[in-house]
């Protein structure tokens, strides 16, 4: 915890269902501008998450003398006030605690961000003191997008009002009120002052901007004695301030501890929950910046729900998908908030999820949930309904991406798809097949018989014409072929081929896909986006975000399309892979430990050491782990 240089790489998240979140690193050092105590939605304003609460010092004070535990970076690699030399230890195994000692003192602090509000909890506990202590607290307000900074200006309101043990202020018009609350009496001194020139190196190593000023209205001032605790609550709302001793360790109660690496997955997925307030709801695609995306949000949903026995959430979060595939399958206006849903694989990965929960609850259940709406896409896709695709006579379908991203590759750079996959793609008609077949089955068993022979008679067209345009005479898929143009780049899109439950290729066919993705996409931290072999590989995601857009998905590796390689791998080889499949988890266990602790990073770098990048929590990578975990299970104890 001393050591920087280690524990500033460390982050720790907190949510709730809105959207907002807690997050900084281990020693409550902000490193992002995303970072912050109290980040919430403020939909009055816009789309964005917004920091109210940037961090919160705590001082000692005993016998006059001060000490310090907060820790901010300004210019010129200048840390203050230094507490972090005060942490004796760190815990997360229920809730963030850390034990901090100065002198003769022992002060425990714990976080916890409330389920269903927007509120952070700290309780202090003093463990420790041989003589009279005083604590004090500097609130350091941003009022700001996660996406901009705040600096000094005549604007901000320095108006604040006494409330229920605490204080009322509001920096800008349009803000919410942030309310500042302990559940004891205390003092607070009005000293407004600005702090200057914070700065946030992970912004730096990006390329931005990375300085800002916060805003620090005063201070609160109260005594503690040995054995007590004090809860400091900041929200949105006021709150009786009697309740908060309660309310913390009811909220502790409903946490289930990170004791071991499924136990943190499961909360990590958790984390991805979102509620609105018409009660929609949703998978955010990951924290600190993304929001609930479709296609993630079908690729996510059976890991971060059926695969830890959540059947509910999935009922629940594709009830809201469904409306908002409906909608735009009937071009009426969106009135759910999930983002890229025009993107034509959408529709086809939904019948993906939808096939993973009728594994999980039974056909039966699954065609009487979900079978009109599987219908109704292969239908809309039949009938070309996507204005970005159509589906030829050779029965295989065609996208045009050649001026805007329209795969999970979507990174741009000047206007351009830095990945330009467009005509035939292959994991698009993988889909496809997969999507015939799953509805030719559905419909036979339940529904039109004679509908089920149509379809099965364009899943043999498709299939065959698969076959002719993706497979090479070395073994492998092309990852796109648009007339006289075919990319020959080994790239990690053949192994859905290989990993659906209805597959166009034979098994030795499987075989060879997946044998090329071994050898040359495999990593302890999932496939590479591009083979090391191949032109333009770039496995570093570091730099300004040009550079970033460039390496994006040329050679860094992705968690979540190592689920689909171990399923196939499964799938192909049965148990005599387990132990090979159990070891590749062992990646994944030793990266709960760094960056956001206890969940997975957004991608990782495709060569060694493989240091986890962007995102500090990923749904995808989250979901596809759990999947596997499950799979896994079966597997072992299959006869």
């Amino acid at each position: 915890m001393t050591n920087l240089e280690e524990s500033l790489r460390r982050e720790l998240l907190r949510t709730n269902r809105s959207g907002a979140y807690s997050a900084s690193t281990l020693v409550d050092c902000n490193t992002r501008k995303y970072h912050g105590l109290l980040v919430v939605p403020v939909p009055e304003l816009d789309d964005e998450n917004h920091v109210l609460l940037s961090s919160f010092d705590c001082t000692v004070i005993q016998h006059g003398a001060e000490f310090n535990l907060g820790l901010h970076k300004y210019q010129g690699n200048n840390f203050s006030p230094k507490g972090h030399k005060y942490i004796r230890e760190f815990t997360g195994d229920v809730l963030p605690t850390t034990l901090y000692r100065v002198g003769g003192v022992l002060l425990k602090r714990e976080t916890i961000f409330q389920t269903y509000e927007d509120r952070i909890l700290i309780r202090y506990t003093l463990e420790d003191a041989h003589s009279a202590t005083t604590l004090r607290f500097r609130p350091f307000l941003a009022f700001r997008s996660v996406r901009q900074f705040t600096h000094e200006n005549s604007t901000a309101s320095r108006e604040y009002h006494p409330v229920d043990n605490g204080i009322k202020t509001c920096m800008y018009a349009g803000y919410p009120d942030l309310y500042m609350q302990f559940n004891k009496k205390n003092e607070f001194i009005f000293q407004p002052d600005w702090y200057r020139g914070v700065e946030y190196p992970k912004e730096q190593e990006r390329g931005y901007a990375s300085n800002e000023d916060l805003y620090v209205p005063g201070y609160f001032e109260l005594t503690i004695k040995k054995g007590e605790s004090i809860v400091f609550a900041a929200s949105t709302k006021e709150i009786k301030s009697s309740t908060l001793k309660t309310l913390f360790q009811k909220e502790m109660d409903l946490r289930q501890p990170r004791d071991n690496f499924y136990h943190c997955l499961v909360a990590a997925a958790h984390q991805f929950h979102n509620r609105q307030p018409n009660d929609d709801r949703y998978l955010l695609a990951g924290y600190p910046w993304f929001k609930a995306r479709a296609r993630d949000t079908f690729i996510a949903l059976p890991g971060l729900t059926l695969a830890i026995g959540e059947q509910d959430y999935f009922e629940l979060v594709m009830k809201t998908a469904e409306k908002g595939l409906r909608e735009f399958m009937e071009d009426k206006p969106l009135s759910v908030k999930i983002y890229e849903i025009e993107q034509p694989d959408v529709p086809l990965w939904a019948v993906w999820a939808i096939q993973q929960y009728t594994k999980d609850a039974g056909k039966e259940k699954g065609y009487k949930m979900y079978g009109k709406l599987v219908k109704d896409i292969v239908n809309y896709i039949i009938e070309d309904g996507n204005p970005l695709m159509r589906l030829d006579e050779n029965g295989l379908l065609y996208a045009n991406g050649r001026d805007r991203a329209i795969t999970w590759m979507n990174s741009m750079a000047n206007g351009r798809p830095v990945v330009p996959r467009s005509g035939y793609i292959v994991e698009f008609n993988a889909l496809w097949y997969n999507a015939l077949k799953f509805c030719a089955a559905l419909e036979a068993e339940f529904g039109d018989k004679a509908l089920a022979e149509k379809l099965e008679q364009r899943a043999e067209l498709c299939k065959q014409s698969f076959v002719d345009t993706f497979m090479n005479e070395y073994g492998y898929l092309l990852d796109y072929v648009d007339g006289n143009m075919m990319d020959w780049s080994v790239r990690p899109n053949m192994i859905f081929a290989a990993a659906f439950d209805y597959s166009p290729l034979s098994q030795d066919q499987k075989k060879g896909v997946v044998d090329i993705c071994t050898r040359e996409l495999l990593t302890p931290k999932g496939l590479r986006s591009l083979s090391p072999k191949s032109g333009g590989y770039n496995p570093m995601y570091v730099g300004p975000q040009t550079q970033r857009d460039y390496a994006y998905h040329q050679g860094t590796a992705w968690p979540w399309l190592g689920g689909f390689y171990m399923e196939a791998c499964l799938k192909l080889y049965k148990r005599t892979r387990l132990s090979f499949i159990e070891r590749q988890m062992v990646g994944y266990e030793d990266e709960i430990n760094y960056h956001a602790l206890g969940s997975i990073s957004e991608l990782f770098d495709g060569n060694p050491p493989f240091h986890g990048r962007g995102a500090m929590a990923f749904a995808m990578n989250v979901a596809e782990i759990l999947r596997t975990l499950k799979l896994l299970e079966k597997y072992t104890y299959q006869k």
